[in-house]
């Protein structure tokens, strides 16, 4: 796929993404929508078999009610009376049996027997005996010899369109024929016709039951389809955005090590410039107060250059630390022992400002393959600036612990905290809130802590203060 020259470098690695996902939900909603399809056509295709096998059911029940009329009612009452009147009860009350025994159980609602004059001579409704002209185009196929049903649905206008309507019957009319021919070539006559009305709304109920099965099942199995789907494609998004993070975090990273590989080779090479000089300031200014003593031994010049080189001095040497981190000497040392030396070379401080050290140590905490020196100049630091955030009369609390791989060191102080903003720059170089200071004291604990392969967090306490969180590995 060609790239588009607008599109950001993201969107042209997430494009193919979005487009395959795209086309597995089309293709999934178009197989459901196919499903469904061809489920209502096969329903619809069950429904017209039942159809064909009711019409076929009608016929033969026809048949054989007709075969009954004629042996067991037609043929005796001609016999014994010459004529047939079903106006006469005992006529009918005949026929009544013949018929009611012959359709027993058959689930028949109405049966109307018509005469050649088109008139109802019998019917289950007996109010419907003597009406003329009711049979209608399928009464005079009927007279044809033709038999021909149809189908009856009651229901309201979703029903009927959705083929569950309230009732189904279906109607057939058959021709009522004399069985009896007089020779081998004379057609059996035609002495009226029948209407049999039987409700099928149960099997049509169970037609759309089964249809509605095979629907919800394919629904089912298709929503579970989509649901895995959409599964797979968050977990696939999240990993994407994952690695978008990662690969910008990086390419942050990266920026910002170039960056600070430039800055350390320009301060190095600056400080290594500087200090030569200076050297030749400091030395001067010491000769110098030798013999200033003799001329005005009340002179404090010397010492304030004295100072200012010192102090400019230790600035140097936190550039050339932090641009040229040097190699961690590792040999086994005992944390505890470390942080007590800090403590006691801290002593003085402590007790000016009044701080309360609270100790939680490991009892055991085994020995971890470190640069002595190193860690010792980066806790020097991390207590520093917890002994500046309290300020009088504030409390720091030191926590070790290990497990099966790593020893950590918890630093926490009671002091004002750190706001949002300051947290976002704090590893920033150069970045301080001190009227003093280079900004590269937490900068050059990073590079220790990194030279150990360990790592270092640092993050608001509760519900004041900071917490430095220093993990490193055995």
């Amino acid at each position: 796929m060609k790239k588009h020259p607008s599109w950001p470098p993201d969107l042209q690695k997430e494009r193919p993404f979005v487009l395959v996902k795209a086309f597995t939900i089309s293709s999934l909603i178009v197989m459901l929508a196919a499903t469904v399809i061809i489920a209502a056509l096969n329903a619809h295709w069950v429904r017209n078999l039942l159809l064909e096998k009711s019409k076929e059911y009608n016929s033969l029940l026809v048949e054989n009610l007709n075969h009954q009329i004629f042996l067991r009612f037609a043929a005796p009452v001609a016999f014994k009376y010459g004529e047939i009147k079903l106006r006469e009860a005992e006529q009918s009350r005949l026929l009544d049996a013949v018929i009611t025994s012959t359709l027993h159980s058959f689930h028949v609602d109405m049966v109307n027997v018509y005469g050649t004059d088109n008139i109802i001579g019998y019917s289950f409704d007996k109010e419907q005996i003597g009406k003329e002209n009711a049979g209608g185009v399928m009464y005079e196929q009927a007279m044809q010899k033709k038999t021909t049903s149809k189908l009856i649905q009651k229901g309201s206008f979703l029903e009927l369109l959705f083929w569950f309507p309230e009732e189904t019957k279906i109607v057939t009319f058959a021709p009522l024929v004399q069985e009896l021919q007089l020779s081998r070539h004379d057609e059996k006559e035609v002495i009226g016709a029948i209407e049999i009305v039987r409700d099928i709304s149960h099997d049509y109920q169970q037609v759309f039951k089964l249809q509605g099965m095979i629907v919800t099942s394919c629904a089912a199995v298709m929503g579970l389809l989509f649901i895995v789907l959409r599964f797979v494609v968050k977990h696939g998004e999240k990993i994407i955005e994952k690695r978008a993070e990662e690969r910008l975090r990086l390419e942050e990273k990266l920026r910002k090590a170039e960056h600070l590989s430039a800055i350390g080779e320009m301060t190095a090479g600056v400080s290594h410039e500087i200090r030569n000089p200076l050297g030749i300031i400091k030395s001067s200014a010491q000769l110098m107060k030798k013999k200033m003593l003799k001329l005005e031994a009340h002179s404090t010049i010397p010492d304030i250059i004295l100072e200012e080189s010192r102090r400019l001095n230790n600035i140097i040497t936190d550039f050339l630390d932090f641009a040229r981190p040097r190699q961690a000497d590792l040999r086994p040392c005992n944390i505890t022992d470390i942080i007590d030396k800090n403590l006691s070379f801290l002593e003085p401080q402590i007790r000016d400002q009044e701080i309360v050290v609270h100790k939680a140590f490991h009892d055991h905490l085994p020995d971890v393959s470190a640069d002595p020196d190193m860690l010792y100049q980066a806790f020097l630091n991390i207590l520093l600036n917890c002994f500046q955030a309290v300020g009088k009369n504030g409390s720091v609390t030191i926590v070790t612990a290990c497990d099966a791989r790593t020893v950590s060191i918890s630093f926490a102080d009671n002091g004002p905290g750190i706001d949002e903003d300051t947290m976002e720059k704090i590893w920033t170089p150069f970045f301080t809130t001190k009227d003093t200071g280079t900004g590269l004291g937490l900068g050059i604990v990073k590079n220790i802590i990194e030279a150990h392969n360990g790592t270092i967090q640092i993050s608001s306490g509760k519900p004041t203060g900071a917490v430095v969180d220093i993990v490193l590995p055995m």
